[in-house]
C-alpha cells in the first residue's frame, strides 16, 4: 500500500510526484468535486442557512476512482491550494471520501519545490474548519444575493440579468466615474514657457510661476498675451539654485492585486490571463535539465512577508551579479496592509537564482513575461535605493531687473547619482521631473530663445482601467484579491461594462442596473457595507465570528428590502434605449423592441398585452451568400450556438459555423469566411481560394 496525496490540478500532481517518489501516489481532483447545484437556491434558509451540496456533474467517475484509491492507501493527504478555497476543497474531499476530519491529513505547499513539498509533508494538520466556514459563508451569501436579486433585476430590465454582492459594487464604481466625467466642466488655463540658453549655449525650458503679486494663474488668451507683452524685451537672470538629493525606493514584491495591476500596465494583460499564467508557473513547468518545477510561490496572497531563506538567496544573487554596493545598508522588511492574510509569503520566484533568461526556452511567451515581471520585481525589492541629484532653479524676468515689476520662472530636473534597483526594474509610474538642467549659478544671465503660451483645459477624472479598478477595489476593501479577475470577467461578459482600448466604460444596461440597485438596494452597492461584509467573512475565517449569525443578520434586512422593492415596482418596467429598434410593428405601427427569451433575443411590440406581435430578430452581417447572393444572417441553433446562414432559407440551404470575414475573394469576388486560427477561405463552389493568418495565399494548389 502507498500513501495518497490529492491535489487540484494534474499539472501540480505531476510536479509533486517528482519530489515524493515511488511510495506516494499523487492524483488530482480537478478542482471542486462538490458544489451548490445551479438549478435552485440550494440553501436551507430556515435551517441555519445549511448548504445543500451535490457532486458536480461529470465528477461521479472521478469520485469513484478516488474512493478506490483511498481504500488501497495506508495514509491520505489533502494537498489543495493553501487558501480558503483550497481548505474548502479539502473539506469536501474529506466529507465525500469518508476521511476523519480529526486526523492531521491536510498539507499545504507555499512553493512546489523539493524544499517546499518536504516542508509541507513534514507538517500535516487538520482541515481548518474556520476557513471552511468562511468559504461556505461567502458561497452562501453570494448565492442568496444572486438567486434572490437576479430575478428581480431581470424582470424589471431584461431577461437573463444577474446581480452580485461584489460585481454590482464594481459596476457602480465604473458607472459613478462615468457620471463624474459627464458632469465635469473643464476650466481653461494657460501656461507660458521660456526656452533659455546659458553663455555656453546649453538650453533648457522654464515655466512662468509667479510675479510681484504672488502665484500666477492665467485663465484666458487675453491674460496670456498681457504677460507676453510684458515680457517682450525682458532680461533673464538666475535668482537661486537649490540642489539636493532624493531617494527612489524599490517597490515591494508582488501580492495578487499588484501583480494584476502591473501586468495590466506593463504587458496589457487582463487579470484573468495574468492569474491563469501565474497558476501555471506555481503548479510547475517542465524546465530543461530540471524536470517539472514550480517556478513561483503561491500567487493568491496579500502578504508582503519574505522567508529568510529566499532573502539570503536573492542577496547572494545581487552580490554576485551586480556587486555588494547594490545591497541596502540595512535589510528591508515590507509591512503588509492591516487586513492582510499572512498565511503565505509575497509572490516571488521559488528559486531566486533562476533568472528568466535561464528558463526562457522552457516557457510559453505568457509564462516568460509573467515570470520575468515577478522575478525582477522580487530581486529589485531587495536592492539598494536609486539616488538622484535634484536641482530647482528660479529665474527672474523683467525689463528692469532692479524694478518693482518682475516675473519668476521655475525649472526643475534631476540626474542619477546611483541607479540602485533601477538597474534591474523600472517602476510603471512616470517620473515627474524628466529634464536634466545645465550647470547654472545664481546671478548668471540667460538669453531667451523662445517664449510660448499654450492653452490647456482641466481634465475630468480618468475612466477606470483594469489596473486602477483593482486598486480601487482593494483600497476600499471590496472583494478579495483572488476574486478580482473573476469579477472583471463577469461584468464584461454580462454586458454591464465594455472595454474601449484599456478603459472600462459602462453600457446603458450597466447604468440602468446600477441606478435600480442604488435606488432600491443601496446597501448592496455601497462600498463601505460590502467592505464590512468582507471584514466579517475574515472574522469567520479566524474564528472570531459565527457565520450563521452573520448570515442571519444580513438576510433578514435583505429580504425586507427585496419585498418592499417588489411592491413599489409591481407594474414598472425599465426600457433601455439600446433595445428600441427602428422596425415598425406591422400590426399597430409602434417601433418594436428587442427582448430576451428562453431561446435568445427576439423582436416584440412594446404595446403588449394590447398588441402581442413578435417575430425573430434577424442580424444581417452585411455579407452575401456565396451560393445565391442573398443576405448572410446570424442564426442560433437549438443549443444556442451561433451560425451563419442564407436569408433565403429554405430555398437556399447554405450555412457556415465560420463568420463572414468582411472581405471579398480576390479570385471570384464571393464572400470570404474566417476560420479558427485566422485563416480566410472562399466557400464558393469550385473556387478553393484561401489565405493563411500570415497572409500567404493558396488557390487550387497554386501560389
Amino acid at each position: 500500500m502507498s500513501k495518497l496525496v490529492i491535489v487540484e490540478s494534474p499539472a501540480k500532481a505531476n510536479t509533486i510526484k517528482k519530489y515524493l517518489g515511488k511510495d506516494y501516489d499523487v492524483v488530482a481532483s480537478k478542482g471542486h468535486i462538490r458544489d451548490l447545484p445551479a438549478a435552485k437556491l440550494s440553501v436551507d434558509v430556515k435551517n441555519n442557512f445549511a448548504p445543500k451540496y451535490a457532486l458536480i456533474k461529470g465528477k461521479e467517475k472521478l469520485v469513484k476512482e478516488l474512493k478506490e484509491k483511498v481504500e488501497q492507501s495506508d495514509a491520505v493527504y489533502l494537498a489543495a491550494d493553501p487558501d480558503r478555497e483550497g481548505e474548502a476543497i479539502s473539506w469536501h474531499l474529506a466529507s465525500v471520501l469518508g476521511l476523519d476530519l480529526n486526523q492531521p491529513n491536510r498539507v499545504t505547499f507555499n512553493e512546489i519545490t523539493k524544499t517546499g513539498v518536504a516542508n509541507g509533508m513534514a507538517n500535516p494538520k487538520r482541515v481548518n474548519l474556520d476557513l471552511v466556514n468562511a468559504q461556505q459563508a461567502r458561497r452562501v451569501l453570494d448565492r442568496l444575493v444572486g438567486y434572490r436579486l437576479s430575478p428581480f433585476v431581470s424582470q424589471k430590465i431584461r431577461r437573463g440579468l444577474s446581480a452580485g454582492r461584489v460585481q454590482s459594487v464594481a459596476v457602480r464604481l465604473i458607472v459613478d466615474r462615468e457620471e463624474e466625467i459627464k458632469a465635469f466642466n473643464p476650466e481653461e488655463y494657460w501656461v507660458i514657457d521660456a526656452k533659455l540658453a546659458t553663455a555656453q549655449r546649453r538650453t533648457f525650458t522654464a515655466t512662468l510661476s509667479s510675479d510681484e503679486n504672488g502665484k500666477v494663474k492665467i485663465s484666458d488668451a487675453a491674460q496670456a498675451q498681457k504677460y507676453l507683452d510684458r515680457l517682450d524685451g525682458a532680461e533673464y537672470e538666475v535668482k537661486s539654485v537649490k540642489k539636493g538629493t532624493r531617494k527612489k525606493n524599490p517597490a515591494p514584491p508582488f501580492i495578487t492585486s499588484t501583480l494584476q495591476q502591473e501586468a495590466s500596465r506593463k504587458l496589457g494583460f487582463q487579470a484573468e490571463r495574468t492569474m491563469r499564467t501565474a497558476q501555471e508557473l506555481y503548479e510547475g513547468v517542465n524546465v530543461k535539465g530540471m524536470g517539472m518545477t514550480g517556478l513561483i510561490t503561491y500567487m493568491r496572497t496579500d502578504s508582503l512577508r519574505i522567508s529568510e531563506e529566499a532573502r539570503a538567496a536573492a542577496n547572494e544573487y545581487i552580490t554576485n551579479v551586480f556587486g555588494s554596493e547594490y545591497l541596502p545598508e540595512k535589510p528591508v522588511y515590507y509591512k503588509s496592509r492591516a487586513n492582510a492574510q499572512d498565511g503565505h509569503e509575497a509572490i516571488r520566484p521559488s528559486i531566486p537564482s533562476l533568472s528568466p533568461e535561464k528558463v526562457k526556452d522552457s516557457l510559453t511567451s505568457d509564462q516568460f513575461k509573467i515570470y520575468n515581471l515577478i522575478w525582477k520585481r522580487f530581486i529589485a525589492s531587495l536592492m539598494a535605493s536609486c539616488v538622484q541629484n535634484t536641482v530647482k532653479a528660479e529665474i527672474t524676468a523683467a525689463k528692469d531687473l532692479n524694478g518693482s515689476e518682475f516675473c519668476i520662472f521655475t525649472a526643475a530636473g534631476y540626474s542619477v547619482r546611483f541607479d540602485g534597483f533601477t538597474k534591474l526594474y523600472e517602476l510603471a509610474e512616470e517620473e515627474t521631473d524628466k529634464g536634466v538642467l545645465p550647470d547654472i549659478k545664481a546671478g548668471e544671465k540667460l538669453k531667451m530663445r523662445e517664449l510660448n503660451s499654450n492653452q490647456h483645459f482641466t481634465q475630468p477624472p480618468a475612466r477606470y482601467t483594469e489596473a486602477s479598478l483593482i486598486k480601487e477595489l482593494e483600497e476600499n476593501g471590496v472583494g478579495r484579491p483572488s476574486t478580482y479577475a473573476a469579477i472583471l470577467s463577469t461584468i464584461i461578459k454580462r454586458g454591464y461594462v465594455q472595454r474601449k482600448a484599456k478603459q472600462l466604460v459602462p453600457t446603458e444596461l450597466g447604468t440602468a442596473t446600477t441606478g435600480l440597485l442604488k435606488e432600491k438596494f443601496p446597501k448592496i452597492v455601497n462600498t463601505k457595507f460590502t467592505a464590512q461584509m468582507e471584514t466579517n467573512l475574515d472574522k469567520v475565517g479566524s474564528g472570531e465570528e459565527d457565520y450563521v449569525r452573520m448570515l442571519d443578520e444580513f438576510y433578514g434586512d435583505f429580504e425586507k428590502t427585496l419585498e418592499k422593492a417588489k411592491t413599489e415596482m409591481k407594474n414598472v418596467k425599465i426600457q433601455l434605449e439600446e433595445d428600441i429598434t427602428d422596425i415598425p410593428c406591422d400590426k399597430c405601427g409602434r417601433m418594436m423592441v428587442i427582448k430576451t427569451g428562453r431561446y435568445g433575443r427576439f423582436l416584440a411590440c412594446p404595446g403588449y398585452p394590447e398588441c402581442k406581435n413578435a417575430k425573430p430578430l434577424i442580424v444581417n452581417t452585411g455579407a452575401k451568400c456565396p451560393v445565391c447572393g442573398g443576405d448572410i444572417i446570424e442564426r442560433k441553433s437549438k443549443k444556442g450556438h451561433v451560425f451563419y446562414g442564407c436569408g433565403n432559407w429554405p430555398k437556399c440551404n447554405f450555412m457556415s459555423w465560420d463568420p463572414p470575414a468582411g472581405e471579398a475573394c480576390p479570385k471570384c469576388g464571393k464572400t470570404l469566411f474566417k476560420k479558427k486560427g485566422g485563416k480566410l477561405v472562399c466557400m464558393a463552389e469550385g473556387c478553393g481560394y484561401e489565405k493563411s493568418a500570415s497572409g500567404k495565399k493558396k488557390s487550387n494548389g497554386e501560389g
